[in-house]
């Protein structure tokens, strides 16, 4: 098959990833979740990029990049019409256990005064 240097192809680029020594959030113990190491983007078939480059150096535990917050290569798009989701830093899963308990002792606290 022929391409054109003008023609649109759908692919799958990887997504790099950049700032992770420095972003607050990961510093805190938070953990970068990885949801899509790859987007599928409609591309030229002469302006093919080599990867998506993320910068994290900024996010918080809890913050969230959707593929609006990253810039794309000129002339690419998303082939997904909505604003997916790229990564996000969550909490420890230990911190997250530890709030869940607090949680519980609460509600049980409640209860035996009600009672």
């Amino acid at each position: 098959m022929r391409l054109r240097r003008t023609s649109k192809v759908n692919l799958f680029i990887p997504v790099e990833f950049v700032g992770e020594d420095v972003a607050p959030g990961i510093k805190r113990g938070g953990m970068l979740t990885i949801v899509r190491p790859e987007i599928e983007l409609v591309v030229t078939a002469g302006d093919i990029p080599e990867k998506v480059t993320v910068d994290i150096s900024g996010l918080a535990i809890g913050d969230i990049i959707h593929i609006s917050d990253v810039t794309l290569p000129q002339g690419s798009k998303p082939t997904i019409e909505r604003d997916f989701v790229i990564c996000n830093i969550s909490s420890p899963s230990g911190l997250a256990a530890a709030d869940d308990d607090d949680d519980e002792d609460t509600e049980v606290e409640a209860t035996e005064q009600e009672a």
